[in-house]
């Protein structure tokens, strides 16, 4: 086979694969994946049809894989003549495009044209995706929908039947059937009917037994009642027995007064644990077990049934002991009831009265429930084959859209909303269109961190509903993008959300924003420490004020008279003169500094350049490092994807993705603000400074001497100092 010419464009700084036939669809599996964008994306949480997603979603896992993908396309490629028809984007299946040369395709033309005539347009030559649902809609709504389940919500007149059905599905199992609603499959029919077998049986073999009573229910009293106590009464007899050979065994094997004494320190009652675990009689060396008076009060009521049942059948009424040789007859005599009790068999059908066991396998409700569930099951071909037919038609919507937005991401580079971009966020003055839907924001940060872009991760809200996203800031700065600053968010359906930030991932946005950022820091630094000075001057004076007032309040009127009469001030000469030093040393360092940078001439510029260049440069070099590795990639991967490349987000793709307000071009401005804090007097301070910083280095450089006379001229430079004469 001739290999397939693949088309690439360059995205994102990498070659993606261009996918635009019928042809490339058909050959997708022949692509290498190296070459794929991603490998794998989660069916929920991205902008596409879930519908569709759950069709490629073979193990229903949520996530799509790349071979998964393949074999959709293979699918889909298998079932019509022409594969461009993928490429159409319609929600109308041509029938003319479905092949006719094989057997799956005749049966998909007949189901099309069944559905068509049950639409009452037979001999159509379209079929639509809504007339495929509504089909599939009505045809779950019968009672016998091909799904091989019996709903007991839609039997037909039968109400004893979806009494049954219902108790079989809540005993054994139920499966969703075609209409979303449980049923009952054939699998837990036969499971019920052969547990019913199973207890008719075991109920015939009750007298095979050879047990000595010869009613059932007698016998199956005598073996439950039997089974209670045996342990218990073989314990006392063993006690009895070995005391008998041993006298001194009599009183360890009893109960002791220290141990009745530990009991009576507890809140008893006859079914305590302490009580059930003492001898069932009091022990006598050989001696015979009491049935009525002398029993351990935990074992009584069971003690009583074990008589009811064993003794008074087997040894009399009038039995009020049983002897050692009397329980080994009884438990000889009720062996084979025990026997037959132990094999019944282990159902989820409990204790169903024999009468209702044959009745259910008499009167035919085996065969009535398989008949329905054979008539249901001959619809189940109509209704697969409506089901594929939905398949191949949502296939042919969405089946391009899907390749371009996982073996390529051409929409997002095309700007044509990819199937991760969960809406746009207004905040701040601009837009950010780059936003995905987050699970986890503190789990997606760990990764998302690594794609070196500003992220800001907000918590939206809507008519009750919550939701939260990642926003991409990639353009602008970030001055006033803070923890708790509210925005609007506008999903892919244009619903509009409260959006609120609950964290920020900090990264530079622009060269020109981390050019700006230490002298805005700087500035910052000095109004927090200003801030907080006058904070703390304030305070201070808060409380001198407070406790002068506290102390004025606690004096009597003439000493605070003579407290507050005028004083004569003294002036503390040494603070003056250290202000003054410090004053002096100031302005001697500034004019120091100012002199031997107007010392440097026509290097001035250069030496502003360079200021900037210490101060801005290595902001802007980390800011520029950053930028060149900013990619989409491990937003992706933090949100389920499995990226395959780094997909770069370059600043010009940034600048569109987060775009600022802009007045419109036709737009007419006014530009005079009525509200506008006026600056004239700073402007004009500005102004002379300038002006003067201007005169001096012209002065200094000589550049004005032509113009001033010899004693305003400035002074040249010292010349060398002279060599002295050679002789």
């Amino acid at each position: 086979m001739q290999k397939h010419a693949w088309q690439f464009f360059r995205a994102g700084g990498v070659d993606q694969v261009a996918i635009r036939t019928g042809e490339d669809i058909a050959r997708i599996g022949e692509l290498d994946q190296t070459l794929w964008v991603a490998l794998a994306c989660p069916t929920r949480g991205i902008e596409f049809d879930s519908a569709t997603l759950d069709l490629i979603d073979h193990d229903k896992d949520g996530r799509i894989r790349a071979p998964e993908l393949v074999q959709a396309c293979e699918w889909a490629v298998a079932q019509v003549n022409d594969p461009d028809v993928l490429t159409s984007g319609s929600d109308v299946l041509q029938l003319a495009s479905l092949r006719t040369d094989t057997e799956d395709g005749v049966a998909l033309r007949a189901e099309a044209e069944r559905i068509l005539r049950w639409a009452g347009r037979a001999g159509a030559p379209e079929l639509a995706l809504a007339d495929v649902q509504q089909r599939l809609a009505a045809l779950h709504a019968m009672p016998f929908n091909g799904d091989g389940l019996i709903n007991p919500k839609t039997l037909p007149d039968a109400p004893e039947l979806a009494d049954l059905v219902g108790r079989i599905m809540e005993r054994y199992s139920s499966d969703q059937g075609s209409d979303g609603e449980p049923g009952m499959g054939r699998a837990a029919l036969d499971a019920f009917f052969a547990d019913l077998r199973a207890l008719q049986a075991w109920n015939d073999q009750a007298m095979e037994h050879a047990c000595v009573l010869p009613q059932r229910e007698q016998a199956v009293a005598a073996a439950q009642a039997l089974n209670a106590v045996q342990a218990k009464i073989e314990d006392f007899f063993a006690r009895t027995r070995l005391a008998a050979f041993d006298a001194t065994a009599l009183v360890p094997l009893s109960p002791s007064v220290e141990g009745y004494a530990l009991l009576g320190q507890d809140l008893l009652s006859s079914a305590s644990a302490s009580i059930a675990a003492l001898p069932l009689a009091p022990i006598v060396a050989g001696g015979d077990l009491p049935l009525t008076h002398g029993l351990n009060p935990a074992w009584r009521e069971a003690m009583q049934e074990f008589r009811r049942h064993v003794v008074v059948p087997l040894l009399g009424p009038h039995t009020l002991i049983l002897t050692a040789a009397q329980w080994e007859g009884v438990q000889t005599q009720l062996a084979p009831c025990q026997a037959w009790l132990a094999s019944h068999p282990e159902t989820a059908l409990g204790e169903m009265p024999l009468a209702e066991v044959q009745a259910l396998l008499e009167d035919g409700t085996e065969q009535r429930l398989q008949q329905l569930i054979a008539h249901d099951e001959l619809e189940s071909a109509h209704s697969v084959h409506a089901l594929r037919l939905e398949k191949l038609i949502r296939f042919q919507r969405d089946l391009l859209k899907l390749l371009n937005n996982f073996v390529s991401f051409a929409d997002f580079y095309r700007r044509q909303g990819a199937a991760f971009q969960a809406g746009t966020l207004y905040l701040d003055g601009r837009s950010c269109e780059l936003t995905v839907d987050v699970a986890d924001a503190a789990a997606h940060a760990q990764l998302a961190g690594l794609a070196k872009v500003y992220l800001a991760y907000c918590d939206c809200r809507r008519n009750g509903e919550k939701r939260s996203i990642a926003a991409a800031f990639t353009a602008g700065d970030v001055d006033f993008l803070l923890v708790g600053r509210n925005g609007l968010f506008y999903d892919r359906e244009g619903n509009d959300w409260d959006a609120t930030i609950s964290k920020i991932i900090e990264n530079p946005t622009s060269i020109g924003q981390a050019f700006a950022a230490p002298y805005k820091k700087f500035l910052r630094m000095i109004e927090e420490q200003v801030a907080k000075r006058a904070a703390a001057k304030d305070e201070s004076v808060t409380a001198g004020l407070s406790a002068q007032a506290q102390s004025l309040a606690s004096t009597p009127a003439a000493a605070v008279t003579a407290a507050t009469a005028p004083a004569a001030r003294k002036t503390d000469v040494g603070t003056v003169a250290a202000i003054g030093v410090a004053l002096g040393s100031l302005s001697a360092v500034a004019v120091g500094i100012f002199g031997k940078f107007i010392e440097l001439g026509p290097w001035i510029p250069i030496a502003l350049l360079g200021m900037i260049v210490a101060i801005s440069g290595p902001s802007m070099l980390i800011a520029w490092l950053k930028l060149r590795q900013r990619s989409l990639g491990p937003i992706l991967d933090a949100s389920g994807w499995a990226i395959n490349g780094r997909m770069n987000i370059s600043l010009r793709l940034g600048r569109s993705l987060s775009q600022t307000a802009k007045v419109p071009v036709q737009a007419s401005r006014l530009l005079q603000d009525p509200y506008a804090d006026s600056h004239s007097g700073a402007w004009v301070a500005g102004a002379l400074v300038l002006a003067l910083s201007m005169g001096v280095l012209a002065w200094r450089l000589q550049w004005m001497d032509p113009f001033l006379s010899s004693a305003w001229q400035s002074a040249p430079a010292a010349d060398a100092a002279p060599r002295p004469a050679t002789p």
